[in-house]
């Protein structure tokens, strides 16, 4: 069967309805997928991401099917409804994408924090690993969220860059002395594991045909809540407004905004590994500002 053919026979096994495509054109998001928007004989529209070296990527569309159910079971912030998929392929309905509502960060934030609430979790991790951007993200689960964030999240990036430089660059050093420090950080957090995004910026969020929010391309695993702020911070898009929404819901504790600063880290370093000596000096004064 070609990938259309097989594309078609999986829509129609999931929504109990024939498919068959008579459009199809280039559509945006996905980033590191190639995206299609098509039309099918009765008139329906689905979004399909596929990847040029998906092999590269096992389970790449099964990770991302898995979280964008888990996102959508709430029902408390839209994302773009789950199909089908394969090894090769994500079907998702189509949204159109609306010009935002004047108060579009507050729902945001509030949608965020609502989503937090509904999802608490004893352990910290996801049933698969996953993928951020196009780096492994290790999910194994931890009962300990310093434990977890130290071996899964820095330990890992900084582990990744080791093998592009030589052991005695400044970033390991001053990485490693923050990994001594950690306990400072997030030893005592206490909070509950909740359901993240993963990968929240500003280029995987939009507005729906009613100017609310939704987010897709997830990377989600169960976390601290201020890992999700400390993607949102990295590239602004964001606002205060947005944070202080989610506040309304449910505050932040005491020390937030130190530990806000070693989640972001985390995507600072993926970027650094992913996109090169650019993100270096960020890193360097992002730990060196939190040792």
């Amino acid at each position: 069967m070609t990938l259309q053919s097989r594309i078609e026979a999986a829509i129609s096994s999931s929504t109990h309805q024939e498919a068959i495509f008579i459009k199809s054109k280039t559509a945006h998001g996905g980033c590191i997928n190639d995206s299609r928007i098509v039309t099918t004989k009765d008139g329906r529209q689905f979004f399909i991401k596929t990847h040029p070296q998906v092999n590269s990527f096992p389970r790449l569309f099964e990770t991302e099917f898995k979280a964008l159910q888990l996102l959508a079971e709430p029902d408390v912030i839209h994302v773009p409804k789950p199909i089908a998929y394969d090894d090769d392929f994500i079907v998702m309905d189509v949204f159109n994408e609306g010009r935002p509502a004047k108060d579009w960060q507050e729902q945001m934030g509030r949608c965020l924090a609502q989503l937090h609430l509904a999802t608490k979790k004893e352990l910290f991790g996801f049933a698969d690993d996953n993928y951020i951007g196009t780096t492994t993200q290790l999910n194994n689960w931890n009962d300990s969220w310093l434990d977890f964030w130290r071996e899964q999240r820095l330990a890992y990036q900084l582990k990744l860059f080791s093998k592009k430089t030589n052991k005695d660059d400044l970033l390991l050093q001053t990485g490693e002395r923050l990994i001594n420090k950690l306990d400072s950080i997030i030893g005592d957090v206490s909070e509950p594991a909740v359901l993240l995004h993963g990968d929240l910026w500003s280029g995987n969020a939009a507005a729906n045909e009613q100017g609310q929010p939704i987010m897709f391309d997830p990377a989600s695993y169960y976390g601290h809540r201020e890992a999700e702020i400390g993607m949102m911070r990295l590239f602004g898009g964001f606002g205060s407004c947005c944070e202080s929404a989610y506040a309304e819901i449910w505050p932040l504790e005491e020390g937030a905004e130190r530990r806000i600063s070693l989640y972001r880290l985390y995507h600072e370093l993926n970027h650094l590994n992913l996109f090169g000596q650019s993100y270096y000096q960020t890193c360097l004064s992002t730990i060196n500002s939190l040792i």
